[in-house]
């Protein structure tokens, strides 16, 4: 009877590939490396997805029942100190994640009404459309912080509409692409080569460093499988349910991503589409979902005005999809990590406001301290004198490089954790030293170069504005962990500084 309720390999399988697959990560791979990124994607799939899935999959079954999160799993590996500045770093990561996407939920908003991205036309009281985008993302983290204190969580349930036009957006990108394919007998509008496989249509990601740091996007696009580290107490089997999902779904998000920006280039030439300056990695999917609409209709032979229709309309449908997947994961992830980390960590290290709950059960305090430092970067970022591809790209890397960051501290403490004689491990994949420091060693190589070639790639390039945006998250909510833990830990002397 227990076993009924246990999730299967397929119920595995099927939460990896909802946490995980993301639609936007096809078209910005194919915007910043063409068909080139495909393999990236499968590098990073089995170079980091695979080997660290295994390891936070013996993480969380080993402190299933901890609290903490990935903080538990750090300080009883690491201990107290190194586990804070971790998860604070990883807080940060969702943080930088909410200045990216306050700025970019209206892009969608404005092409569900425009039919296309129309921000870069609004203006406000001699404000440019970067300072009004980024003024209008201020309004949006303070909106939906107040609404969240208030415990109006009744509106994440838009995030499950939201994912089923996401994921119908997948079924329209293979029907129609497929159907453009036999339309126009085979013709790729992005001529396919094995030199492509390599090269990248995109100038700025044609140098060596520049091709290597893309790696930290792919990481990206496989990233939150932390998030699933604590379903193994959940599992039928786990010894065998978990490594044969997590195989099974390396093999199957890898084979999508493939494929899907396989399938962007039966529609979209990179170079008459993607080259132009109204084109930026906050409005790429609505570009090519609306060149995919074009092309659709003048594959079935439709008059000009019906093709510029039906684009509009197909931007409009990923425009609607995008939307509320943003305003749903948006109500939930502004108080979750935060409440998760500190009541998490111990008590101590925190100010009493930090931790008290109002009635509607969060933690309102710390999360308007969290929308005041998520505001002032979305403006010294949009009032900083970069145009709008810039601002964006700027956005991008800082949410690429906030969110790989935390996985130094979690894959490098894994050896520790194994060194550990006096834990009780129901589940262990790495059962040798050498699997351990090998398998270790190699994601660490991976995720380094990544980081380091993505800060170095404009210090070449003399963009001094992107290469400090890029690398100031982790550095800044870093240093800000490591002196706050420090001062608590001169009032509280027995705090732990490992």
């Amino acid at each position: 009877m227990e076993n009924t309720k246990k999730i299967s390999v397929t119920g595995l399988i099927l939460m990896i590939f909802t946490s995980i697959f993301g639609f936007a990560n096809t078209t910005v791979a194919f915007d910043q490396m063409g068909y080139a990124s495909i393999l990236w994607y499968v590098v990073a799939a089995f170079l980091f997805f695979l080997p660290s899935g295994l390891m936070f999959a013996e993480y969380g079954a080993t402190f299933k029942d901890a609290k903490g999160g990935i903080y538990s799993w750090l300080e009883q590996s690491i201990g107290e100190k190194l586990a804070f500045i971790g998860t604070f770093i990883w807080l940060s990561s969702w943080i930088i994640w909410m200045v990216s996407t306050s700025s970019k939920v209206w892009i969608p908003f404005s092409t569900i009404f425009a039919g296309h991205d129309a921000t870069q036309t609004w203006h406000f009281l001699g404000f440019n459309a970067t300072q009004t985008v980024g003024l209008l993302g201020v309004l949006w983290i303070l909106v939906v912080t107040y609404c969240a204190t208030r415990g109006i969580t009744s509106i994440a349930k838009v995030s499950s509409l939201g994912g089923i036009f996401v994921s119908l957006l997948n079924v329209v990108l293979f029907v129609v692409s497929l159907a453009i394919l036999l339309l126009n007998h085979g013709r790729l509008a992005e001529p396919f080569s094995a030199a492509s496989i390599i090269h990248s249509p995109n100038p700025a990601f044609v140098s060596p460093v520049a091709m290597i740091s893309f790696i930290v996007y792919a990481v990206f696009a496989y990233g939150g499988m932390e998030s699933m580290g604590g379903v193994t107490d959940s599992l039928r089997k786990p010894e065998k349910t978990f490594p044969r999902g997590i195989i099974i779904s390396t093999i199957m998000i890898g084979i999508m991503y493939a494929l899907s920006i396989f399938l962007w280039g039966i529609s979209t030439n990179w170079h008459q589409t993607l080259s132009g300056h109204n084109v930026d990695l906050g409005n790429i999917t609505y570009v090519m979902m609306n060149n995919l609409g074009v092309v659709f209709a003048q594959a079935l032979g439709w008059s000009p005005h019906m093709a510029l229709l039906m684009g509009a309309w197909f931007a409009r449908f990923a425009g609607l999809g995008m939307f509320m997947a943003y305003l749903g994961s948006f109500f939930v992830l502004i108080y979750s990590p935060l409440k998760s980390f500190i009541l998490g960590s111990p008590k101590k290290l925190w100010p009493a406001k930090m931790t008290t709950l109002n009635k509607a059960g969060v933690p309102a305090f710390a999360m308007w301290c969290q929308a005041v430092i998520v505001g002032l970067f979305i403006l010294f970022i949009s009032f900083g004198g970069s145009d709008a591809q810039s601002f964006y790209t700027i956005l991008t890397d800082m949410a690429n490089i906030s969110t790989t960051f935390p996985y130094l501290f979690l894959i490098g403490a894994f050896p520790f954790f194994k060194r550990r004689q006096d834990l009780n491990r129901p589940f262990v994949i790495y059962k040798t030293n050498f699997s351990v420091y090998t398998t270790t060693t190699l994601v660490l190589v991976v995720l380094t170069f990544g980081i380091v070639f993505t800060i170095i790639e404009p210090l070449l390039e003399h963009d001094l504005t992107t290469a400090f945006w890029t690398v100031i998250g982790p550095l800044f909510f870093g240093g800000i962990a490591w002196l706050f833990y420090d001062i608590r830990a001169k009032k509280y002397p027995h705090l732990n500084k490992n």
